[in-house]
């Protein structure tokens, strides 16, 4: 339980989630969020809204495993008063979950956010790093948030949530789009590696792009761990599930993937004091989320609708966790 002191070998959890489209119905006269809302095209009534809300609470709390995240990366929430009701009007009520959050020009409204129990853990700043692409100044993208996370080690753990640009419109048109994403946080890391080469650093979101992909091998330099190489250098832990066939937190078709990743830096790692890694990165494919595959074979993600059919269920994403010690 937080607020108290903690036994070295004690683990916890750090989550991310893409909850696919998590819009309140009210009408936002500002984004293009008209589909979900109770006359659009998706008749997302506040009915639905609810159980969404409270399901996707459930899911938090059973990735814990008795012991509810103390950090939780978001991705497609519409905006704070989601926040507030996933915090407050959710099973996550008992546990004291706060949340960071900017609103970012996306044209639907969707964003990235943070959520984190502010009895375990206390947020030093937090800001957001706007994305302008060069080639293409009129897009409207969506902001990485970055936030310092102080634990009661009194380690600190700087955390990027992203959620980069879609395949929607053809792989090869939006590769540059996923590299220019990947540079802006190359940049952030190599500024923080220059102030302190032993910056503990967690990189997590839906990147729209997997493992071995150009944005993340060429433009984030990101490597497998295990190899003796610089202290510069990040590793995505998602690189052995990406390896197994029939796993991942994402179903197109008939392939599994891991579009949704945690990277992170060598001390992270490496280090056997304050806060610090335990094990692998994992994907929480409970039985609950997942529904049969009648076209493709084998499970599918248990969705909220199916193309225009509401079937009620939680997203085409799963959730992908990492554990840690802090002490």
């Amino acid at each position: 339980m937080c607020g108290v002191s903690q036994p070295v070998d004690t683990t916890h959890c750090i989550m991310f989630y893409n909850v696919e489209n998590l819009f309140h119905p009210s009408d936002d006269s500002l984004t293009a969020d008209e589909d979900f809302t109770p006359t659009g095209s998706y008749h997302w009534t506040f009915k639905k809204y609810n159980r969404k809300v409270s399901m996707i609470g459930k899911v938090i709390l059973a990735a814990g495993r008795g012991d509810p995240p103390w950090l939780v990366g978001l991705a497609e929430i519409e905006n704070e008063r989601v926040l507030k009701d996933l915090c407050y009007n959710s099973p996550l009520r008992k546990y004291g979950y706060r949340y960071v959050h900017y609103d970012s020009p996306d044209r639907r409204g969707v964003d990235v956010a943070m959520l984190f129990r502010d009895s375990c853990v206390r947020i030093l700043r937090s800001r957001k790093i706007p994305v302008v692409f060069p080639f293409d100044t009129f897009a409207r993208n969506r902001d990485i948030l970055y936030a310092v996370v102080q634990f009661p080690s009194g380690d600190s753990l700087h955390v990027f949530v992203n959620h980069w640009t879609s395949r929607y419109g053809g792989y090869a048109a939006t590769v540059p789009k996923r590299n220019w994403y990947a540079a802006v946080v190359r940049q952030c890391v190599d500024s923080l590696m220059t102030g302190d080469p032993r910056a503990k650093i967690l990189i997590t979101g839906d990147f729209n792009d997997y493992a071995t992909d150009e944005s993340m091998t060429d433009y984030l330099r990101v490597r497998e761990y295990g190899h003796r190489l610089p202290r510069d250098t990040l590793y995505n832990l998602m690189l052995p599930l990406a390896r197994q066939s029939l796993h991942g937190s994402h179903k197109h078709e008939d392939f599994w993937g891991c579009l949704d990743q945690f990277i992170v830096s060598d001390a992270w790692l490496t280090d056997t004091t304050g806060v610090r890694q335990v094990g692998g990165a994992e994907i929480f494919d409970a039985e609950f989320l997942l529904v049969d595959d009648e076209k493709y074979g084998g499970k599918k993600n248990f969705r909220t609708f199916l193309g225009p059919r509401y079937i009620g269920g939680f997203a085409d994403h799963l959730p992908v966790y990492v554990m840690f010690r802090d002490g």
